[in-house]
């Protein structure tokens, strides 16, 4: 963690400095070296790189690019982490993780609301390998320790979880799975750094979409693992073999975002309280999901400084009469995604959870009424008449 006189620095100094250092030329910022292999002066340089002696830039694909190593280091910082690992996209960071830690016969548990990208990866994919998960509803999360074996390896969630915004207690998590002898992994993407820090709170491993509020813009399609050295050593070998590294320019342009990822975050946090308040006092909104709606749990509050920009709701209608509602938002738009400075609007039936079965859905609560926003820096009252009209 970048400190001053012993001293921790506040969220928003990390954010612009950490990981930074002037170059030759006196940049104040890491430059973008999008140079696919770097040159040596001898044999000598090289091998000491290649053999792990020192630190140096060899080849981008195995991330020893110093865009990459820049953007990394600050991610570990802002996550409290020793190193961190940059992706080509969320769905890589976690795909990495998981064959890195997870071999056939090996089991998993996955509580509560994950993106539904994940949900098949886990669920599809990984069964194919020999690799059984064990899905867990949200409100199932004190089972976890009656739901782990002797094969366990991994628990996984998200929290707050997509698209139901269900809070899991990740320290109570944590020590069940500690207990059994498996790593506790966390998608940290909706909850942001900014609001909360699972590795604090007991987890091994924190995974990011960085395509979402680490980006900002909806410019960039990028993924991050963040922990221990020790943890990170297997995934980097998986990485590098893939291919799944991020681009230099994507890293570059990650940088530039995560300095203003405080201002950016805390301002989204205040308007998704205030549409959230507008939507439980709506009457054709029949529940509204977010962490902080009355203050917020005691789970929530424990364990987040603040409850996101991400909310859902559920209109008073099928799936039909909601997507006219989607339909007639004009400040809001209709998209995938979240994280971006831009308001954006989805009925999880026809995006993240749209190859989910209908009835997986069902006794998950994603119903065809829901509507998930995503609130960006536009002012809250315009999303709030904009929520209105449309509702009207």
């Amino acid at each position: 963690m970048v400190t001053d006189g012993g001293q921790p620095r506040g969220l928003s100094t990390r954010c612009v400095h950490a990981g930074e250092a002037l170059d030759a030329q006196g940049g104040i910022h890491a430059p973008l070296y999008n140079h696919s292999t770097f040159g040596f002066q001898s044999t000598a340089d090289l091998l000491d790189v290649v053999e792990g002696r020192k630190e140096g830039n060899l080849y981008t694909r195995y991330g020893l690019n110093p865009t990459i190593r820049s953007v990394e280091r600050r991610l570990a910082d802002l996550e409290n982490g020793e190193d961190a690992y940059a992706f080509s996209s969320g769905m890589a960071a976690e795909a990495a993780t998981f064959l890195a830690y997870l071999k056939t016969g090996d089991h998993v548990v996955c509580i509560g609301d994950v993106y539904g990208g994940t949900f098949d990866l886990l669920g599809t994919n990984l069964p194919g390998l020999g690799i059984e998960t064990t899905f867990l509803l949200a409100n199932e999360a004190d089972r976890v320790a009656s739901a782990l074996t002797d094969r366990t390896k991994m628990v996984f969630f998200e929290t707050p979880t997509n698209p139901t915004l269900d809070v899991i207690d990740i320290a109570a998590v944590a020590e069940a799975a500690k207990a059994a002898g498996a790593l506790t992994v966390v998608d940290n993407t909706f909850a942001t750094p900014v609001n909360q820090n699972p590795l604090d709170l007991g987890a091994d491993l924190v995974v990011h979409s960085a395509t979402k509020y680490l980006g900002g813009h909806s410019d960039l399609t990028g993924g991050a693992v963040i922990g221990s050295k020790r943890l990170l050593e297997p995934i980097w070998t998986w990485r590098k073999n893939l291919g799944q590294m991020m681009a230099p320019e994507v890293a570059f342009l990650l940088s530039r975002s995560i300095r203003t990822l405080v201002v950016r975050v805390r301002a989204q946090n205040s308007t998704a309280t205030q549409v959230a308040e507008f939507l439980a006092s709506h009457p054709r909104v029949r529940r509204v999901n977010y962490p902080g709606l009355g203050g917020g749990s005691e789970v929530a509050r424990r364990q987040m400084r603040d409850f996101g920009g991400m909310l859902s709701f559920v209109y008073d209608g099928g799936a039909t009469e909601t997507a006219a509602v989607v339909d007639r938002l004009r400040i809001f738009s209709i998209a995938a995604s979240l994280g971006g400075v831009e308001s954006l609007a989805t009925q999880p039936i026809t995006t993240t959870h749209h190859g989910m079965a209908v009835e997986e859905r069902a006794r998950r609560g994603i119903v065809d009424g829901m509507v998930r926003l995503s609130c960006g820096l536009e002012d809250a009252s315009d999303l709030i008449d904009d929520l209105a009209q449309a509702l009207s």
